[in-house]
């Protein structure tokens, strides 16, 4: 893992828990090409009452607008979770070159934990993964948001 993976995976992570303090699930994400940050967003499902409004929905949406184009071939998304079977199947389509995820998703990873849509041999593109990146932080901060909700139901 090297340092800039890290240092763009911190910014990810200030992304999710700005989502938690909007109680959104608290993922984050970055899209960098060049090394450069050209997108941000985290989760605004609840906020926009859109169940595609995902960190890696949106930060697709903006680096395509600030590239002007569809594909981005140069660049990385860094997420803090391991995205889910739409968002890894956006990053496909997208033709997202790299991808660096944090915690692991055992429920709903679509990168390598339930499925693997972004490196599956049928498929027109494959994405390079990194899986792990500051996992431990990753995983904290989600399960710390699970754990007051389930404690605010009861």
């Amino acid at each position: 893992m090297s340092t800039i993976d890290q240092v763009l995976m911190r910014e990810a992570l200030k992304l999710a828990k700005q989502a938690a303090g909007e109680d959104e699930v608290p993922v984050g994400a970055v899209i960098a090409y060049q090394n450069k940050v050209i997108a941000r967003a985290h989760n605004q499902v609840e906020t926009l009452k859109d169940p595609t409004a995902h960190a890696e929905m949106i930060a697709l949406t903006q680096a395509t607008n600030h590239l002007s184009t569809k594909w981005l071939s140069e660049c990385t998304l860094y997420v803090t979770i391991e995205p889910c079977s739409m968002c890894a199947g956006a990053l496909v389509l997208a033709r997202i070159k790299r991808l660096c995820f944090g915690a692991k998703d055992e429920k709903t990873g679509a990168c390598g934990s339930v499925l693997n849509l972004v490196e599956h041999t049928q498929l027109n593109h494959r994405v390079e993964v990194a899986g792990g990146i500051l996992a431990e932080e990753c995983g904290q901060l989600m399960s710390e948001f699970f754990r007051t909700k389930r404690k605010l139901r009861f």
